[in-house]
């Protein structure tokens, strides 16, 4: 059943847990995210990043919107991490209910003038914008961000910049990283407190691969309603592909062997999707 983001994300903040959001780039993983979701009996949003799009375009769009009418729990689909207002239009008028209008890398003023365009963009679409505040270091979407440039989510700028741009969720930086990082840094719990206390709509987390369990249980506890998956799973369908080249060998018979990666890929992604969104519903840990 395709259902709009926010329904999803308020009812999973009045609920004390988060919705899972898990990235998606082909048919093969977005049924492996639904089937692990369909056999939890839990929503879960599926995201489509830039690159993505671009290279799938409405084709992919559709198909990942044709999956989650279909399923047997409440699905929505949402662009992920978008500087480009033209595109985030785009998404709108194929079906996206969502978007997440990506400024954080402007000034202050200039990142507050951009979401302010996206929401009333996606207001006329009945779309919902989640905004973004700080930046995270690590990689995302092919652009590396180095430790040095990452900036965290400033406490003192949110009210404002909520109030000013009508967005209706806040992604935090908070000490979270994208992608794999051997050391991950601890995440700033008085930060994210300080946020909570300054707005009043569902914060969102990046970056939660590696994060310790109990650190995601701690900071769902603390207000986050949505927490974004890619890295892991990403890894573990590029995982079931190189598994299976390494079984077929250079010459096969395509005929025969085909339905093979699509079952491998299901069975690998169960398993992360499985446990992101378990770990997501249990109430966050004080």
């Amino acid at each position: 059943m395709l259902v709009n983001t926010i329904e999803l994300v308020r009812e999973a903040r009045r609920r004390g847990v988060a919705i899972g959001a898990f990235n998606t780039y082909n048919l093969e993983l977005t049924r492996a995210i639904v089937v692990a979701a369909e056999k939890l009996g839990q929503p879960t949003i599926l995201q489509l990043g830039v690159q993505a799009i671009r290279s799938g375009g409405e084709p992919l769009a559709v198909t990942t919107l044709a999956a989650a009418r279909v399923s047997r729990v409440p699905v929505a689909v949402h662009l992920d991490h978008c500087s480009d207002i033209g595109l985030i239009e785009t998404c709108f008028a194929w079906g996206l209910s969502s978007a997440l209008a990506d400024g954080s890398r402007l000034p202050f003023a200039e990142n507050i003038a951009f979401t302010k365009s996206a929401v009333e963009l996606a207001a006329r679409y009945s779309g919902t914008i989640e905004s973004e505040l700080g930046y995270l270091a690590g990689t995302e979407d092919g652009i590396t961000v180095e430790e040095i440039e990452s900036s965290l989510t400033d406490p003192a700028q949110a009210h404002e910049f909520i109030a000013a741009t009508g967005a209706a969720m806040l992604a935090v930086s908070i000490g979270n990283v994208h992608g794999y990082v051997p050391n991950p840094p601890p995440l700033d719990f008085e930060r994210l407190a300080q946020i909570a206390a300054q707005v009043d709509v569902p914060l969102v987390l990046h970056g939660a691969t590696g994060i310790p369990r109990a650190d995601i249980q701690h900071a769902i506890h603390m207000g986050i309603a949505k927490l974004n998956i890619n890295t892991e799973v990403r890894t573990a369908f590029l995982s079931a592909i190189a598994g299976w080249g390494v079984r077929i060998g250079p010459e096969p018979d395509l005929r025969k062997r085909l339905w093979l990666l699509l079952k491998e890929s299901l069975n690998r992604l169960s398993g992360p999707v499985t446990s992101c969104s378990m770990l997501m519903t249990k109430k966050g840990a004080a």
